[in-house]
């Protein structure tokens, strides 16, 4: 319960803050008391499986009443998991077409082998059977402790389980199942008004430390009632993913197990290539996808910090990337984060590094609206002003490179003696 009121504070918070598009309504972190969380022709289940923790709900299963158009994001980690394996053939084989996603914590069923595929496959080969589907319909999930086998008695037990729990009206218990050193769950749902009608988006994710995707965070299972073709769903969420899971960094490592998926049941209004509405599905999906990364970030191992770096004047947003990256990573600006402390030469040293062209003569940084050094290397600012940003919760760094018309956002946090204990225990 603790978890659950933390996160319904930084949630709240969160989203009062935040510029949603025009087109979108958010919601309430729970159900909104009419259509539950998830988008109609969807429910979800949680138990208990004691996979890794006794009486910790570490099993959910999100189901669509229908077939339903799927798309997804995996790691471009090599040594990617058993289950992302195994959900990318299933999504070939099942023509983007899939019933329900089976997803696990406390267990990444990483660097398993023969064992862990068919482990894999046997969780969904378990789902098909209580629910009547064809295997291939579904995907299947695991985070956790890399390089341990699956406990499957428990975890076939927990699946035969779920049936009983389905229901539509709250995603806080299958966000709480997917949470592994996460201290709240993260969720969030909104609707977007189209042309034709109104359609929902809802999401849950979960990530803590190993944050740094090359595709996606740790775990994200988002669902919509759209109408929207496999294909055109695959080409919204790789536009929405750039610069929402893709723009975030906790600790500059890529999970062996990030996957992002999205669902559409077909329930709602239909959206097609050669309309508006598509844009303003884009735009609504990269909305909360972002919310979500962000709520990531918060989260953080040891974090205490929520810090957006972006870098303008690049050459282009590729080389604008490379520094707001680089920066973001910096275990030394990391932790003068967490310091409170305005060392702007490990800023511009960062940069330097990033492999992005510019003159160092013409760099210019900002926190916040505090102009911290002009061109020239003019650092004439006061360090009283300064701390106070560096002192509050969530802030931005810009750095501006020269003229040019790259832009880039990634979003961090800082760097503690808290995230040293949790990942040098984190095993037991």
């Amino acid at each position: 319960m603790e978890k659950l009121c933390k996160g319904l504070k930084v949630i709240h918070g969160l989203s009062a803050v935040t510029p949603w598009p025009a087109s979108v309504t958010p919601m309430t972190a729970e159900s909104d008391g009419t259509h539950g969380f998830w988008p109609a022709g969807f429910s979800s289940g949680a138990v208990s499986a004691a996979i890794k923790y006794e009486q910790r709900k570490d099993l959910m299963l999100l189901v669509a009443d229908g077939p339903a158009s799927a798309a997804a994001l995996f790691t471009l980690n090599l040594c990617c998991a058993a289950p992302v394996m195994l959900s990318r053939e299933h999504l070939q084989r099942s023509s983007s077409s899939v019933r329900a996603i089976i997803c696990n914590s406390g267990n990444a069923n990483a660097a398993t082998g023969k064992t862990g595929m068919d482990d894999a496959m046997a969780m969904a080969e378990a789902v098909a059977r209580e629910l009547s589907f064809k295997p291939e319909e579904v995907l299947v999930a695991s985070t956790g402790v890399i390089g341990q086998l699956m406990p499957m008695e428990r975890v076939l037990g927990g699946i035969s389980a779920l049936p009983p729990t389905l229901q539509s009206d709250s995603g806080i218990d299958a966000a709480q199942a997917i949470m592994t050193t996460d201290t709240f769950p993260k969720f969030f749902t909104l609707e977007l008004q189209l042309s034709g009608g109104t359609v929902r988006l809802s999401g849950i994710a979960k990530g803590s430390g190993m944050i740094c995707p090359n595709m996606a965070t740790m775990l994200a299972i988002l669902a919509t009632d759209a109408s929207i073709a496999p294909e055109l769903l695959q080409q919204a969420l790789k536009l929405a993913n750039r610069h929402s899971f893709n723009g975030i960094t906790v600790d500059g490592d890529t999970s062996t197990n990030d996957m992002v998926s999205i669902f559409a049941s077909g329930k709602g209004f239909e959206i097609t290539d050669d309309s508006n509405d598509f844009i303003l599905f884009c735009n609504a999906l990269e909305a909360l996808m972002t919310f979500l990364a962000k709520l990531i970030v918060i989260d953080g191992e040891g974090a205490t910090k929520l810090v957006g770096i972006t870098v303008e004047g690049a050459l282009d947003d590729r080389e604008a990337e490379l520094a707001a990256r680089t920066i973001a990573q910096s275990s030394l600006v990391k932790t003068a984060i967490h310091g409170e402390d305005a060392n702007w030469g490990r800023v511009i040293a960062a940069a330097g590094r990033s492999g992005a062209h510019f003159n160092q003569e013409e760099l210019g940084l900002y926190f916040n609206d505090l102009c911290i050094l002009k061109p020239g290397f003019i650092a004439d600012y006061s360090e009283t002003a300064a701390s106070e940003i560096m002192a509050k919760d969530s802030y931005t760094i810009t750095l501006r490179l020269g003229n040019g018309p790259g832009r880039a956002t990634v979003w961090t946090c800082d760097l503690s003696k808290e995230y040293v204990d949790i990942n040098g225990s984190y095993r037991s």
